[in-house]
């Protein structure tokens, strides 16, 4: 299914560390939230993960117990756990949380619209 294989293209792509080959898969006018702030537009977005993959480097991002809770012909919204690990400053540092995202059928393309990342449930 489409937004299925656009979900792993991101990962893929992010595991790139390389801002051309994820910005094709992402909505001109998406939403993105993580713990440091909320980013509204691409380029607010472009923003946020290169400096991501400034300050993560060698870093290896784990989607796991992925839940699409809804799906229909224009929209798919999937809920996960991450992990990630990575070396900041040359020090192996790693985290998890719990993130969001909701992928849109633009003009016959999957992109995604909407991604919200943050801490694990307790």
């Amino acid at each position: 299914m489409a937004y299925e294989k656009l979900l792993s293209d991101y990962k893929n792509a992010l595991a790139t560390q390389d801002w051309n080959k994820v910005a094709p898969l992402i909505h001109q006018d998406a939403c993105f939230i993580f713990s440091e702030g909320t980013y509204l537009g691409k380029a607010a977005i472009e923003a946020a993960v290169t400096k991501t993959f400034d300050l993560i480097k060698s870093e290896h991002y784990l989607i796991k117990n992925l839940v699409w809770i809804y799906v229909s012909d224009l929209c798919a919204t999937c809920t996960y756990e991450f992990n990630w690990s990575g070396l900041i400053d040359g020090v192996s540092e790693q985290g998890s949380g719990r993130g969001t995202t909701v992928i849109v059928n633009d003009s016959e393309k999957w992109v995604i619209i909407h991604e919200h990342l943050g801490p694990s449930a307790n």
